[in-house]
Parts: C-alpha cells; sequence; structure tokens
C-alpha cells in the first residue's frame, strides 16, 4: 500500500492545508502517518479554524479532524521516523512552521531524504515550503538551488504582520519564506495571477497556500501514481 508521512506544527499548522491533503489521500487509499517535532500533538493556528476567515464548511472539516483523528491525537516524534519508509513526506504550512519545522534538523534530513534518488516524493505546502531555505543536499548544496518552487509570498505577508513583523498575536515572525528560498537558490514563482499554485520539479511538489490544498493533494497523488475516487 501506498503510504505518506505528514510533519505537521506543533506552534500552528494551518488547518485546510494539513486536513485536506490528509483526507484527500485517505480517500485514495493511502496509508497517512502523522509526526511532529517532539510528539506532541499538532496544534492547529486559530485563525484557520475561524468561520468568517475561512468559511463554515473548512473550518468544520478541520475542527472535526484536527478533534477526533487519532493520527494527529498521537503522532510520532520526528526523530523517530525515517523519509525511507513512506512513498512521500507532506509538510503542511501555517506560521507556526518559521518556530519548529523549518529549522528542526530532523525536518531537514526527512525533506532531503525524501526528494533524494528515485523512490520519494515531498509536498510542501505555504510556509512549510520556508523549510527549502534551511535544507542542503548530500553534497551540502542547497536543495533548492535552482529548482521551480511556489509558497507563501511576501505579499500576502504584507497584510498579516506589521512594520516590525509582528504577527497579530505578537509573535515576531523570525524570517520571510520568499526571501529565505530565493537565497537558497530556488527559481521563485508564486503565481499571484492564478487562483491556485502547484509547482513540480522532480520529486518536489510545492503549493502556494490554503486555495491550493486541494490541488496539491492531487498533484501528489497523481505524481504517486495512486487513482483517485471518481
Amino acid at each position: 500500500m501506498t503510504n505518506a508521512l505528514f510533519v505537521v506544527s506543533e506552534r500552528g499548522y494551518w488547518g485546510e492545508e494539513c486536513i485536506e491533503p490528509l483526507l484527500a489521500l485517505d480517500e485514495a487509499g493511502v496509508d497517512a502517518t502523522v509526526a511532529t517535532p517532539t510528539g506532541e500533538p499538532p496544534v492547529v493556528d486559530e485563525r484557520s479554524i475561524d468561520p468568517e476567515a475561512v468559511g463554515k464548511e473548512v473550518a468544520n472539516r478541520v475542527k472535526e479532524c484536527d478533534n477526533n483523528d487519532e493520527r494527529l491525537a498521537d503522532p510520532e516524534p520526528i526523530a523517530t521516523v525515517d523519509a525511507a519508509d513512506y512513498d512521500a513526506v507532506v509538510f503542511p504550512g501555517g506560521h507556526g512552521t518559521a518556530w519548529d519545522i523549518n529549522t528542526d534538523r530532523h525536518a531537514r534530513q526527512l525533506l532531503a531524504d525524501a526528494v533524494a534518488g528515485d523512490e520519494g516524493k515531498a509536498l510542501v505546502v505555504c510556509h512549510a515550503v520556508g523549510l527549502l531555505g534551511f535544507t542542503h543536499d548530500e553534497n551540502g548544496e542547497y536543495l533548492v538551488e535552482g529548482r521551480e518552487v511556489t509558497g507563501f509570498p511576501n505579499e500576502w505577508e504584507d497584510d498579516i504582520i506589521d512594520d516590525n513583523d509582528l504577527m497579530p498575536d505578537g509573535r515576531k515572525l523570525p524570517y520571510l519564506t520568499e526571501d529565505e528560498v530565493i537565497k537558497a537558490g530556488g527559481n521563485w514563482d508564486a503565481e499571484l495571477n492564478s487562483e491556485t499554485s502547484v509547482t513540480v520539479d522532480g520529486d518536489l511538489i510545492t503549493a502556494r497556500g490554503p486555495e491550493s490544498s486541494a490541488a496539491a493533494a492531487e498533484t501528489l497523488l497523481a505524481e504517486l501514481g495512486v487513482e483517485t475516487p471518481a
């Protein structure tokens, strides 16, 4: 059976970016495992379950899964899992990834291993794309160098953080995803004129944000050669 590992933030994952791919893979018969930095349950960003912000249907769907999915309730610590045991590794986004997933050495290794060779795939969504700004391949080169990527753009960040890079909850955002990926040599295009943005470059799939979650899941399944339900 095709399987996938979801690496999810404990500091605030964006609901739709995790739950939409997770449930889509479930429906396609893919066996999914969840991991977090410490093995504690991931924490959903409250903004991503606000009906006024994301719509009632999305908010309810995310809350239902976040509250009741056993995989989210009892995740594996990322230091104990190996990308080689999975056909794909998925990194959902959310601002929380900036404080845990994106600079975690075990998360970086999972990403590097997932796209090394011909066997694995990686799907990286939204703010989790910032992980590419810190990940090197086995030769010490940035993994993203020369690759086509999309992700959460600076232009959208301007609507969230203030002039001092403070979030609405008072946390200071340590870096901007777009800046770090470009510095690492990625060929960045968030396709701001498109409703969705999903980019495939070899075994690396990147997606821009929440509205691209469904397309990202479909793309991953296609890349894995898994047929989706009619």
